[in-house]
């Protein structure tokens, strides 16, 4: 087995997005113990802070820095305080709603797009330099399997994730020969705290329905493991397209339930 990459001075700086919960806190932590100093992104003041005490308690190293993805002019102003990074995990993003196409709202469609391509986007452009400038950087792009095949009720955010799928493929092609990696991790059913709630509007016994009878949904930290064994291979080696689901899942409309 490839011992883990020991990130380098230049590129030993992490920022994570959308780092108040769920994947993005777990991948956080999980950078932070390889050595990496992380810089936690989120709306949510208060979680991110409470987030960087902790693992500054652990004797790592996190600073918090409240922030929204799709407000560009807010991005470039963050962006602007670093000379070189690491890595950037564009984690920001989420799902609204469950309807079909005919009823679907297309506000939900809207903020959904803004959130999974816009903020991914905006976050991507305003590092690009910084990461580049570190002559090691890396660009991971949390997408889904979402965004490698369709389901009924799940258009909206099957097609945001379609395109952050692509932003992350097209940007790949597009920068080849610099010094920056484009990783795109795709995890499938993963249970975390807040997902399937804010999906459903908070309605706990519909949140519910998604997981019921599936043993072992994948994790927060399954996921964020994987980002952290990916940002630490070797610099010549991409992980182009990971995707990873529990066992009980075979494909996005293939469950296997105990019920």
């Amino acid at each position: 087995m490839t011992a883990p990459a020991t990130p380098s001075a230049a590129s030993r700086i992490a920022v994570v997005t959308g780092a108040s919960s769920g994947i993005g806190a777990a991948t956080a932590r999980q950078l932070a113990a390889a050595g990496y100093r992380v810089v936690l992104t989120a709306r949510r003041k208060d979680r991110i802070e409470a987030l960087a005490e902790e693992i500054n308690a652990a004797g790592h190293s996190a600073a918090a820095y409240a922030l929204d993805v799709t407000d560009r002019a807010a991005v470039d102003e963050f962006a602007g305080a670093f000379k070189t990074i690491g890595v950037l995990v564009n984690n920001a993003g989420g799902a609204l709603g469950a309807d079909p196409v005919a009823t679907g709202d297309p506000e939900d469609w809207r903020r959904m797009y803004e959130t999974n391509v816009i903020g991914t986007l905006n976050l991507t452009q305003a590092l690009l330099p910084a990461l580049t400038a570190s002559g090691d950087g890396t660009v991971v792009v949390v997408s889904s399997t979402a965004g490698l095949g369709t389901y009924e009720g799940g258009a909206g955010y099957v097609a945001a994730k379609h395109g952050a799928h692509v932003l992350a493929e097209t940007l790949r092609l597009e920068i080849v020969g610099t010094p920056v990696r484009v990783i795109e991790v795709a995890p499938g059913m993963v249970k975390t705290d807040e997902f399937a709630l804010t999906r459903f509007d908070g309605d706990e016994e519909r949140a519910a329905k998604v997981y019921e009878g599936v043993a072992e949904p994948l994790t927060a930290d399954d996921v964020a493991d994987t980002i952290a064994w990916a940002v630490t291979r070797p610099s010549h080696v991409n992980v182009d397209l990971l995707v990873l689901r529990p066992r009980a899942q075979a494909s996005n409309t293939k469950v296997h339930r105990e019920l």
